[in-house]
């Protein structure tokens, strides 16, 4: 199978041999991180068995790389639909279920048409189910309560909930640097 069709993607760290975001898993593509090897901006941590070829050099293809320079996280992370989702942990914060992201919405708890706004301090995920029930009235109204507090979550929060969403492709190689809410042993 050639590289093209297979793909090998290599996992990108910071300098600090963190992954730069677990939700998505900073990954590039083996061009990416073969010419970030070539213009010398990372290091090399682990290889494919896959090599690939130019007429002057032969290179075994990055499954891990590491930034030579840090790349500082924002400290305050984007207001995004997404964000949200992964701030409350992909469930709904009325009946406490989790879905695919598809089958989430947003909601204000306070209303926007009772004057409420669009921010982190009033916006909450929640499933069209709840959603619906809940229509245009306030927690107190509906008898809904957010199980959790809205809020703005730190980068660092986010990153901690991504950590739980493993995605569905995770090279072996990429283990040492990946700690997915595993049980340490005894």
């Amino acid at each position: 199978m050639g590289v093209a069709a297979k793909g090998f993607p290599s996992l990108v760290l910071n300098a600090d041999y963190r992954p730069l975001s677990y939700f998505p898993l900073s990954l590039w593509s083996w061009q990416d991180a073969v010419k970030a090897v070539f213009l010398d901006r990372v290091n090399i941590l682990s290889e494919y068995d896959q090599v690939v070829r130019s007429p002057n050099v032969a290179m075994r293809l990055p499954s891990v790389i590491a930034l030579k320079e840090y790349i500082p996280l924002e400290r305050r992370p984007a207001f995004t639909r997404f964000n949200v989702f992964l701030r409350d942990r992909f469930q709904c914060v009325y009946c406490g279920q989790s879905f695919a992201t598809e089958k989430l919405t947003f909601d204000h708890v306070m209303p926007r048409s009772r004057g409420g706004r669009t921010t982190w301090d009033n916006v909450v995920t929640a499933c069209q189910c709840c959603n619906l029930r809940k229509g245009n009235r306030t927690p107190r109204e509906s008898g809904m309560h957010p199980a959790r507090p809205a809020g703005q979550p730190t980068t660092f929060q986010l990153q901690e909930n991504g950590r739980a969403f493993p995605p569905n492709f995770l090279h072996e190689s990429w283990g040492d640097y990946l700690y997915w809410d595993s049980e340490l042993e005894s």
